[in-house]
């Protein structure tokens, strides 16, 4: 596997058309909730993108809830460099950022729970997610409300 040097930096507005081409298929399989260019740019700080030679092949962003708890979300890596370890680096550095906001936890749903819990994520019931979330987010889903999402936390 060849070593890749993967830079992680804060996204510009001018970076939202390059996240979105790269979450769009994800989007279409339905693995991540779509967001409107405006939304991304109003979030743009929560971001993180990861690149390589300079191409973005990587995002999250740390979704704050309260002083207690955040959330990764649209954890997305190109399909040609899955692997080699570009969602590893995101989430290592959102949860540094949530370690030094204070956050006590921070949240993920996922459809594929292996990853995050190589992180050290812990499965934890639906029912424990804060109520917002769900009408916040959530609802947007074409699944809801028949969610078959795992949701993990880790403690900070």
């Amino acid at each position: 596997m060849k070593n890749y040097e993967i830079v992680l930096e804060k996204p510009t507005l001018n970076d939202i058309s390059n996240m979105q081409n790269l979450v769009k298929d994800y989007v279409k399989e339905g693995i991540i909730l779509a967001r409107s260019d405006d939304e991304v740019a109003n979030a743009i700080r929560s971001y993180i993108v990861a690149k390589i030679d300079g191409k973005i092949v990587g995002f999250a962003s740390l979704y704050i809830y309260s002083k207690d708890l955040a959330e990764i979300r649209t954890l997305v890596a190109d399909k040609n460099f899955q692997r080699v370890g570009v969602g590893k680096r995101i989430v290592s550095y959102l949860l540094d950022e949530g370690k030094k906001l204070g956050v006590k936890k921070v949240l993920v749903l996922v459809y594929d729970k292996g990853f995050f819990l190589k992180q050290g994520f812990q499965e934890v019931s639906k029912e424990e997610i804060p109520e917002h979330k769900v009408w916040e987010d959530c609802i947007r889903c074409k699944l809801f409300p028949v969610c078959n999402e795992s949701a993990l936390i880790i403690n900070l």
